[in-house]
């Protein structure tokens, strides 16, 4: 079974964008990025809501022809276009690149996807994610905390019908107060 991780920037009071969008909070510092990219290279399938999916292919596909790009941009973008992706979106025409869309039921996917032999899945998008967290799909949590409150936006963390325990088993700090928290989902 391939494991689920959910993992993404978000700001102390829980949010992974602020009111309109904004994510200017969450720039990575250089040791923050190199551990999102190594991420992306460690994963078998990355799982995209469709929100996330615009942001990310509106940029990474051709980020290491930019004037300027840095080697970590470079091997980043690289990475990104690498990885194979689904695409969750009934609203959403095609995807390109190393994506698939699916447009039918999210945690039926999912559930199909886990059970499939490959490498570990990363889940991004809090829609996406939701349905997901209250499917109890998710193995592990990956909690970067950004040292800001933005006071409102789009959450992290979605309602639940039902308690979810977990075990930390990991916490890194990075440079500008950013901290790491991992969790495993108790089963």
């Amino acid at each position: 079974m391939r494991k689920l991780t959910y993992g993404m920037n978000l700001s102390l009071d829980g949010y992974i964008a602020a009111p309109g969008g904004d994510l200017d909070w969450s720039v990575p510092s250089g040791e923050l990025f190199q551990w999102w990219s190594d991420r992306v290279a460690a994963t078998g399938l990355a799982l995209y809501g469709r929100r996330l999916w615009e942001t990310m292919s509106s940029y990474w596909p051709t980020a290491d022809e930019q004037p300027g790009a840095t080697p970590a941009e470079i091997e980043f973008a690289g990475r990104w276009r690498e990885m194979p992706k689904a695409v969750f979106s009934s609203t959403a025409g095609a995807v390109d690149g190393n994506a698939r869309l699916v447009t039918g039921d999210a945690v039926t996917e999912i559930t199909r996807l886990k059970a499939e032999d490959g490498g570990p899945m990363d889940i991004g998008g809090a829609t996406l994610a939701a349905a997901a967290m209250r499917a109890g799909l998710i193995d592990e949590y990956a909690v970067v905390t950004h040292p800001v409150l933005v006071g409102g936006g789009t959450p992290f963390f979605t309602a639940l019908d039902d308690r979810v325990s977990l075990s930390l088993v990991e916490t890194r700090t990075f440079p500008d107060g950013v901290v790491l928290n991992r969790y495993e989902t108790k089963r």
